[in-house]
């Protein structure tokens, strides 16, 4: 069974990057007791899953080795996986990171490529884990160069929609995925607007939809305010982005975030059943 299947929505998943140069929190949890404590702090707060990452993907981050990946990544999850019994993702592209991860107690795979990487589909499909695939154009050296759409929204959910079938045609079960729009990663701050208003067009699949907002420049573009300053914004687009029908937040502010979205679900619902 799915550790999916056992989530309540809306969930939030809890930002845990352990890398020397995140744009929001790059070198505040990159050594193991430091990770470990953020890691505790959010599951008291209700995260419901934790996604480790230990390569930046910000605007023109450098590339990290497989070894020096796992370096980082490995003994975090062991030492999370060894007090609780939260589900832990591995935020990879890597399928030497993806299977040491899940060996070392990850339960899920967010790849901001979509498994489009060499071998890593036949990992997934391998591992049996569920998987987030994100929407990506380019490469995070060069995404937000020139990011160019006919239609975002369309654009969008016809890559969805090439990604879900090459899944299950390899032989990854449909329950076993969440869908990603991959806000800030190649578009501008009117494509990032309109993918929020249109988020619900991403429904028809009848997959999770998981929502990355937190932190992130369009705050910055819309409110002018520095990476520390973007709490508020942050809850308030992912209030937005549940009431548009997202299932799981990724967010590093674990505590109002959960707040802020369980607010706009019971609203939500309220309006939808008259209750």
């Amino acid at each position: 069974m799915s550790m999916l299947s056992g989530l309540t929505y809306p969930a939030v998943m809890g930002i845990l990057n352990v890398t020397p140069d995140s744009f929001s929190d790059g070198g505040d949890f990159f050594s193991r007791e430091k990770a470990l404590r953020q890691a505790r702090q959010m599951v008291q707060e209700g995260a419901a899953i934790i996604d480790v990452g230990g390569e930046s993907t910000r605007p023109g981050a450098a590339i990290v080795s497989v070894d020096e990946e796992l370096s980082r990544v490995i003994p975090v999850i062991e030492a999370i996986r060894a007090e609780y019994d939260t589900p832990i993702s591995i935020d990879t592209s890597k399928p030497a990171v993806m299977r040491a991860a899940v060996e070392a107690g990850a339960t899920m795979i967010n790849d901001v490529r979509a498994l489009q990487g060499e071998g890593a589909l036949e990992t997934a499909v391998e591992l049996q884990v569920p998987v987030c695939l994100m929407h990506m154009q380019s490469e995070p050296q060069t995404m937000q160069l020139a990011p160019q759409y006919d239609d975002v929204v369309a654009d969008v959910k016809a890559f969805f929609g090439r990604r879900v079938e090459c899944c299950v045609t390899a032989g990854l079960s449909r329950e076993m995925i969440v869908l990603d729009p991959g806000f800030g990663f190649g578009k501008r701050l009117s494509h990032n607007q309109a993918l929020l208003r249109g988020l619900d067009a991403f429904l028809e699949f009848e997959l999770p939809l998981l929502v990355g907002v937190s932190r992130k420049s369009m705050i910055a573009h819309m409110l002018d305010l520095p990476v520390d300053e973007r709490l508020y914004g942050s809850i308030s687009l992912a209030s937005i982005a549940v009431w548009q029908g997202a299932s799981i937040i990724r967010a590093h502010d674990v505590a109002a975030t959960l707040q802020a979205i369980r607010v706009s679900d019971m609203c939500r619902r309220t309006e939808t059943t008259g209750k």
